[in-house]
């Protein structure tokens, strides 16, 4: 069953980031990402204020392939590079219906 991956992220230096986002992309498509939307926020709608600026939402074909793209020997070394580049809160979602 098809999954999602959803991260939400407040960039501290763009540069790095993007370099970040160009590798992962690069070995999350070996494990069957499909970037559905990448987008910035331009506001709250209730009254809590958001610390992110910037969502990504990746389909996966199942949650198993998540976690396998994650704990990968290809995605490890990408985490001092991401933790550099933005502070990201990433969620997996097994989609129901």
């Amino acid at each position: 069953m098809s999954a999602l991956m959803i991260a939400t992220i407040a960039v501290k230096k763009p540069e790095v980031f993007q370099n970040y986002l160009a590798k992962t992309q690069e070995v999350a498509a070996r494990y069957g990402a499909e970037l559905l939307f990448r987008g910035k926020s331009n506001g709250s709608l209730t009254k809590h204020d958001s610390d992110h600026g910037l969502v990504v939402v990746v389909r996966f074909p199942s949650v198993e392939k998540i976690t396998e793209w994650i704990s990968s020997d290809d995605y490890q070394p990408l985490i001092p590079l991401r933790d550099e580049g933005a502070d990201i809160k990433m969620s997996s979602y097994e989609i129901m219906s």
